[in-house]
């Protein structure tokens, strides 16, 4: 006659066998810092990038209890020190920073196949396009109306100067020419600061670049605001409220807001957990009395966007710069190739 035989496990030993292989278990989620972080900035020190990233940094490093530094990798419009971030392990410890504006432009532009669909991102501060021109008792434009008035009446002669063809003062220009239908005269300088004199100078009639680029010609009345690139008036700390270009030109509405917006990003396959700190750390960063001050100081409002509201932002940015670069000509490559649509 068999014997039969019973198999049975004490409790104890299940219950250590479960923890031990438990999908869920805290051992098998790694810490995270253990090592210094970078950020690696891909424009010279003192841009818009690099000084929202720095604020940022010092207000996470000090949630995640660790160290980060800053790198400034430039070239190529941002886009060397950009990939040399994806090319990197994809754990966290190496993150990039950018303008988002420029970010969106890269894939068209022929810069790198990744798109923002490839990134995790998280959003800070933005800074809106700002109409502006020579201030002072000769200004020849004290308000938005002023200035549309002499649009019609010399199309093509109005100088704009900005950064360059592509640049955020150049994608400012184009989306107020797609909203009046009116042509301009574009002059581009080597960079924000050289367009900035030019106004100043009196040299070009308007320059449309970054409101934080101007802000301090603004405040000491050497420049005159007349619209922001947004559907809602800028509260500028010591000057004047900066009408919404909507108030005289409404038709321009579905390509707002225009202007740049300041974050940072790592590849989307970065491990969850590495994610979930980055995100907690962001938020603590963007919360912060620092980052407030900074924004406010510099002409710009704090976003705070992550997750999927920050991937429709960027998708909104990306739709209206692809497009527009594609379509005046500066861009050779299709965002039909990226899957990039057009806004309607």
């Amino acid at each position: 006659m068999s014997k039969k035989i019973s198999w049975r496990i004490p409790a104890v030993t299940v219950l250590a066998l479960a923890t031990l292989w438990s999908p869920m278990s805290s051992a098998q989620t790694p810490k995270w810092p253990t090592q210094d972080i970078s950020i690696v900035v891909p424009y010279p020190p003192g841009g818009g990038t690099d000084l929202t990233t720095r604020a940022i940094a010092e207000e996470m490093g000090r949630a995640l209890k660790t160290t980060i530094s800053v790198i400034n990798q430039p070239g190529a419009a941002g886009s060397i020190g950009t990939l040399g971030v994806w090319n990197k392990p994809h754990n966290g410890y190496t993150i990039a920073a950018n303008g988002l504006l420029a970010f969106a432009s890269y894939p068209v532009m022929g810069l790198g196949e990744k798109t923002y669909k490839d990134w995790h991102i998280w959003i800070a501060t933005y800074s809106p396009n700002a109409i502006v021109t020579k201030g002072g008792a000769d200004a020849k434009y004290k308000t938005m109306a002023d200035l549309l008035a002499a649009l019609k009446a010399k199309p093509g002669e109005i100088t704009f100067g900005t950064a360059g063809v592509g640049s955020g003062g150049y994608m400012g220009a184009e989306v107020l020419k797609l909203g009046t239908k009116l042509a301009y005269k574009h002059i581009a300088y080597q960079g924000g600061a050289p367009a900035i004199i030019g106004g100043l100078s009196g040299e070009v009639d308007v320059v449309p670049q970054l409101l934080m680029e101007m802000v301090d010609h603004i405040r000491a009345g050497k420049m005159n605001a007349l619209a922001v690139l947004m559907d809602q008036p800028f509260k500028l700390s010591g000057a004047a409220d900066i009408p919404p270009i909507t108030a005289s030109v409404p038709e321009i509405k579905p390509y707002l807001p225009m202007g740049e917006s300041f974050g940072i990003m790592v590849p989307k396959d970065t491990p969850a957990n590495v994610v979930q700190a980055i995100d907690g750390a962001f938020k603590i960063a963007v919360a912060s009395d620092t980052v407030k001050k900074f924004a406010a100081e510099k002409g710009s409002v704090v976003l705070a966007l992550s997750g999927d509201e920050a991937q429709a932002h960027v998708a909104k940015l990306a739709s209206i710069v692809s497009w527009t670069l594609f379509d005046g000509g500066t861009a050779k490559i299709s965002p039909e190739k990226f899957a990039i649509p057009r806004l309607k």
